[in-house]
């Protein structure tokens, strides 16, 4: 058996893809947070062995879904991946409005419905308009067993761009839509609690707004984002995590409260006022370009990208380990068991895709 030792520092190399660098302003009188960058870095060990590559040749997949032992998986080139135990279908997806890839953007997000086994209703978050008008919407699709068909539109009509449309779709324990959303290439505008970019919303699952929401009328329940790309809840706890990508550096990952400002474009990593939430963890002068999360048992997983790893986040301790570092660029990830599930990332035109990327892989903790 062939060992693979992945040993790590915090200041692991991470690039957040985008090609767009703003420089935090902090004129302001600032505090400092405990998430430094190199606190109590762990060493962790797996085998070859470990690894169960579950389906190939998948094209730029995003985002993780799963009923019972059926995964679902979106492409940002408008499919929808069914993977079971009779192997991969990929099936259409009929939207009212065309799908428009171009840059980030394309069919992002999806989510099933609490009540999927007998709706048969799903959520997705996917981009239209044109190169020069780049917008983003939420929908419901209906799903009969070999296609998906929008039957609803929740929200629209979202400010996009080529990079910082943000895309992660989830439903909270509280039975909301939790949506997140990049500052669409407008810094400033993730300040401006009047607009939708730079946010993290919330909606019923009918589209419309929450009574509790934190802004009465209005979707946004915490602004001062990037470009989020993670969203999970521990299930013990209750409590919400998201992720984060920044300026080529200070990457992030958050607890996310109710109404709370995180503070970009003016603060980043450790710089913060006492009215912005500070990260639990971030990257430092380096990056993670961390996407896809999940939590579980106080930890948190996270799928990086040009950092290519399944990074593992002690939130209590603080600590962090590395869980993977092969297959390249990972955009997702799900865990169940000693199961942990992601999909690499390698053909979305920023990695080096090798014969049958993209897969959706299975790491079997159990095994040391």
């Amino acid at each position: 058996m062939k060992n693979f030792m992945l040993t790590i520092t915090l200041l692991s190399v991470f690039i957040t893809g985008c090609n767009s660098v703003v420089e935090p302003k902090n004129n302001n009188e600032v505090l400092e947070t405990n998430a430094t960058p190199d606190k109590d870095v762990k060493t962790q060990q797996f085998s070859v062995d470990n690894k169960e590559v579950i389906a190939t040749n998948l094209n730029v997949p995003w985002s993780i879904t799963k009923s019972g032992d059926v995964f679902f998986i979106t492409e940002r080139t408008g499919k929808i991946l069914k993977i079971d135990k009779a192997g991969m279908t990929r099936e259409d997806v009929q939207l009212d409005k065309q799908l428009l890839v171009y840059g980030e953007g394309g069919l992002l997000g999806m989510e099933l419905h609490p009540d999927f086994q007998e709706n048969g209703l799903a959520f997705a978050y996917h981009t239209y308009g044109t190169e020069e008008a780049v917008n983003n919407r939420i929908v419901t699709l209906k799903y009969d067993g070999t296609a998906w068909k929008e039957t609803e539109v929740l929200l629209e009509n979202i400010d996009g761009a080529i990079f910082h449309n943000g895309g992660r779709i989830k439903v909270g324990p509280d039975d909301k839509l939790y949506v997140t959303v990049g500052d669409a290439n407008e810094p400033e505008s993730a300040q401006n609690q009047e607009l939708l970019t730079g946010s993290i919303l919330r909606l019923n699952l009918d589209g419309t707004v929450p009574e509790d929401n934190p802004i009465p009328g209005s979707y946004v329940y915490s602004y001062g984002h990037r470009n989020p790309q993670g969203l999970a809840w521990d299930k013990d706890t209750g409590e919400m995590y998201a992720s984060e990508h920044g300026p080529s550096a200070f990457d992030e990952i958050n607890l996310i409260k109710k109404g709370k400002n995180y503070g970009w474009p003016t603060y980043t990593g450790e710089e913060h006022a006492e009215e912005v939430e500070a990260p639990l963890f971030h990257s430092g002068t380096d990056t993670w370009a961390p996407s896809g999360i999940f939590v579980e048992n106080g930890i948190l997983y996270a799928a990086s990208l040009r950092g290519e790893m399944v990074r593992a986040f002690d939130i209590s301790s603080k600590q962090q380990s590395v869980l993977w570092k092969e297959n390249g660029r990972i955009r997702d990830v799900w865990k169940e068991g000693d199961s942990i599930y992601f999909i690499t990332n390698n053909t979305d035109g920023r990695g080096n895709p090798v014969p049958e990327d993209d897969q959706l892989i299975r790491l079997d903790l159990s095994l040391d």
